[in-house]
């Protein structure tokens, strides 16, 4: 056999050798690459900057007060004495209890909200109920929804255990105020008006008694 054959099918064997590496090494791409393993079965290192640093910020409280403000400090102390209260859990309270507190007040039935509010705050919706009523007003609402809610304040006593927690609503609702006669002395059934209230919520942390009472009401 000629040299240059030999050498030509020395050449070739390398090169079927050396692809069959490659392949062995780099795989083959049959259209799309397989999907990635996910990241609960993978054996990654996590990069520091992403570990969760123990004792860090509590984000159920900073994502609604800065850090570090007294307001941040109380929330940590109830949750200290309490440790089911939770903002997040209590904001969520306190949006379906602005809702049935107002449209009982609104509508002037006040007997099924007596015991979630103070007995000052029920004394002063009341006055406002009867006063309607001696002159023969009735309204009529509707509750849209709630535009904007907030934590705006929070104190703790950590001699009594009273907790005191201030929320910012923006409430939108309907409202008809009709007299005696049923004609529209004052709102609409079409327009929707913008409320806008603090409310004070209190309660002893570590009582038996889970409900808060509302305190305190201002604009």
């Amino acid at each position: 056999m000629n040299s240059p054959i030999i050498q030509l099918l020395v050449l070739a064997g390398i090169a079927v050798f050396l692809i069959l590496r490659l392949r062995s090494v780099l795989g083959t791409r049959e259209g799309f690459e397989k999907p990635p393993v996910p990241i609960g079965q993978q054996s990654v290192r996590k990069r520091p900057e992403l570990e969760v640093i123990e004792g860090g910020p509590d984000r159920d409280i900073t994502d609604h007060v800065a850090e570090g403000s007294d307001a941040a400090k109380a929330l940590a102390a109830m949750k200290g004495v309490d440790p089911d209260f939770g903002v997040n859990d209590f904001l969520n309270g306190a949006r379906g209890a602005y809702e049935m507190i107002l449209m009982a007040f609104e509508t002037g039935d006040l007997a099924p909200v007596r015991p979630f509010l103070a007995p000052d705050v029920y004394d002063a919706f009341a006055a406002v109920v009867e006063e309607r009523e001696r002159n023969g007003l009735q309204v009529q609402a509707t509750f849209v929804g709630i535009s904007d809610l907030g934590l705006q304040d929070a104190t703790f006593d950590k001699q009594t255990g009273e907790a005191e927690v201030s929320v910012r609503f923006v409430g939108e609702l309907t409202s008809v105020v009709r007299d005696r006669a049923g004609d529209i002395v004052e709102g609409s059934s079409t327009e929707i008006r913008r409320q806008r209230d603090v409310w004070t919520f209190a309660r002893t942390m570590g009582s038996p008694d889970p409900n808060w009472l509302l305190v305190a009401t201002s604009e």
